[in-house]
């Protein structure tokens, strides 16, 4: 099993090993003063670990009941927080209860912002199952729903109290949702280089799986311990989000979050290598990680609906946006920047 550390105002621990879920409930008893918990899951990760989820909390001495929710991006809403809410309220769940995550990305999002707001804050642990969630969203407490407006715009910082990530359970994660979890992996290596850069252009075996899990894990622990609230450094974890985000918008999510990463990747390289502004000889590095893990480089979306897409992000601030902008594969910049340098980035960047 892998430990790491998360230095930040609520330290917790992220736990990395395969077959850790059978132990999920043991590892968060210690940190739980409550004896209720309540498992929170989508309609497709329910199925297939509630039983083992709720029998290592029950052996662990929880009460534990579950919540389940139709999956995908559009349950990431107000009105599907309010029904969990409301859930909680009716279990009448004390502040010393807890509630459990399970599931990937939306799931984590979602019962991380109803931890934050239910009683003014109860313990949540995060269990991933997803590839995505396990090297990105479950760690650095960004919790959040979609608004009509745009992606992620009501949240909160609310750390867990624990992280438990048990690779076993991407035994049944379907290939395109591995690609989903790629994307942030590549996005990671984009920020930092090697020595993640040499595990994904080598064999991606079992073993350097988790050892990728947890290369990703500690770069995102250095940067969210410098920067909880996202005040300086953190922002580069938005490589490629921002055009990502308005490319989820435009398609109505159609196009799922880790892939729109991707293309949105592709989009800022190229278009900061057209500006001068990159190293050309990171295109194809890029490119090349991209379609070996199942991702696409086009984005044959209409480049205004894109920028207009793009002003609803939550990075921007008036008439600025903070954009991270690549130098090299391995090195970023965020820069505060008018919304005319992002439009023509997007404009010099959809087209290989």
């Amino acid at each position: 099993m892998k430990t790491i550390d998360v230095r930040t105002g609520r330290p917790y621990q992220v736990l990395i090993g395969k077959g850790l879920l059978k132990d999920a409930g043991r590892l968060a008893r210690p940190l739980v003063k409550g004896s209720r918990t309540v498992i929170v899951g989508d309609s497709n990760v329910m199925p297939l670990y509630r039983e083992a989820a709720g029998e290592s909390f029950r052996e662990a001495g929880f009460e534990v009941t579950f919540w389940k929710f139709p999956a995908g991006e559009a349950s990431k809403n107000p009105q599907v927080l309010l029904e969990l809410l409301n859930h909680l309220a009716r279990l009448r769940l004390t502040r010393s209860d807890s509630i459990v995550a399970l599931g990937g990305g939306v799931t984590g999002d979602l019962t991380g912002l109803a931890a934050s707001l239910y009683l003014r804050g109860i313990a949540f642990v995060q269990i991933p199952t997803s590839l995505l969630a396990m090297v990105d969203s479950s760690v650095g407490g960004k919790t959040a729903v979609n608004l009509e407006a745009g992606k992620n715009l009501m949240g909160a910082f609310y750390q867990p109290v624990l992280v438990v990530c048990d690779p076993a359970c991407l035994d049944t994660l379907p290939a395109d949702e591995m690609s989903n979890g790629w994307a942030e992996i590549i996005k990671y290596a984009g920020l930092r280089g090697e020595p993640l850069l040499s595990m994904l252009e080598g064999e991606v075996t079992e073993t350097v799986l988790s050892e990728i899990i947890a290369e990703c894990v500690g770069i995102k622990r250095d940067i969210v311990s410098a920067d909880e609230f996202e005040a300086g450094c953190r922002a580069l974890l938005n490589l490629g989000h921002t055009v990502g985000h308005a490319v989820e918008r435009v398609t109505h999510y159609e196009v799922p979050h880790g892939r729109a990463v991707g293309i949105g990747m592709a989009v800022i390289y190229r278009g900061a290598a057209k500006a001068g502004i990159c190293d050309a000889a990171a295109l194809p590095i890029l490119d090349r990680l991209l379609e070996k893990f199942g991702l696409t480089n086009l984005c044959p979306y209409d480049p205004a609906a894109l920028f207009e897409a793009a002003h609803s992000d939550k990075k921007s601030a008036g008439k600025t946006i903070t954009l991270i902008l690549p130098e090299t594969f391995g090195r970023c910049r965020a820069e505060k920047s008018p919304f005319s340098t992002l439009e023509k980035l997007i404009e010099l960047g959809l087209n290989p």
